[in-house]
Order: structure tokens, then C-alpha cells, then sequence
């Protein structure tokens, strides 16, 4: 019984952090930074990876767990806008702006994806807490 509780709280855990990290992409998707050399970097997308079993050091058990809020790979785009401070000032992408790889369709459509998820594993503790309350009546 406990292990259902387990399994469902651990993923109710890790679709939240998803969500979360899904609502600062689109928060912070047209935020710039500057590097080193003062050029302008747009923010890059975060992705969470979730993994099967306990956290580890928490001991063992079933359920999943964020193992890494990592940045995705993906190039950033371009945007033709030869007058932002931040368009590129030589080179063949000379007048193009750098935009962050954050999609918001995809982005939507992955919060989405995240929410199905935890109501679904809330469904699942309520039905876990039902069976249980039924099978102390019988008992009882």
C-alpha cells in the first residue's frame, strides 16, 4: 500500500519540478545576457531529466526522481533586426539577432503533458486512500 503512496508522491515531486522548470522557460525566454566579450547570448531552454528509482542517498525504493535540470542543446535561432544593439555587427549573420531556443507551442504543449501526469498520479493516491478506508470497513 505504502509503495503506491511512494511511487505516486515521488512523481507528483517530479512533475512539479517540470512544470516549474517548463514556467521559468517561458518567463525568461527573451531574457539576454552578455559574455565575456560583451556579446549578447540569449537564454537557453531547460530541460528536467527524471529517472526511475529513489534519490539517491534517500535509500532505496520504487518511484522516479529529478536526476538534472539540464540546457538543451538546440541552436538558438535568428531574427532578422539589423537596428537591436544586439544584432550581430560582422560576419554572414551580420543584422541577425540570436533568440533563445525556448518554443512556446512546444513549451505548452510539454506543461500540458506534465499537468495530465500529476493529476493522473493524484487520482491515483485518491484511489489508493479509497481502497484502503474500504478495506478497513470490511475489516472492522
Amino acid at each position: 500500500m505504502y509503495g503506491v503512496l511512494d511511487v505516486s508522491t515521488s512523481a507528483l515531486v517530479a512533475q512539479r519540478t517540470r512544470l516549474d522548470v517548463i514556467a521559468g522557460n517561458i518567463a525568461t525566454k527573451d531574457a539576454v545576457a552578455r559574455d565575456a566579450s560583451g556579446n549578447a547570448v540569449p537564454y537557453r531552454r531547460r530541460v528536467t531529466l527524471i529517472e526511475q528509482g529513489a534519490r539517491p542517498g534517500s535509500g532505496s525504493g520504487p518511484g522516479v526522481h529529478v536526476s538534472k535540470i539540464a540546457e538543451d542543446p538546440t541552436p538558438f535561432g535568428l531574427r532578422w533586426a539589423p537596428e537591436d544593439v544586439n544584432a550581430i555587427k560582422d560576419g554572414k549573420n551580420k543584422g541577425y539577432v540570436l533568440v533563445s531556443n525556448v518554443d512556446y507551442h512546444t513549451e505548452m504543449v510539454n506543461a500540458m503533458e506534465a499537468a495530465r501526469a500529476y493529476e493522473a498520479n493524484v487520482t491515483v493516491i485518491e484511489t489508493a486512500k479509497a481502497m484502503a478506508a474500504t478495506a478497513l470497513k470490511l475489516m472492522g
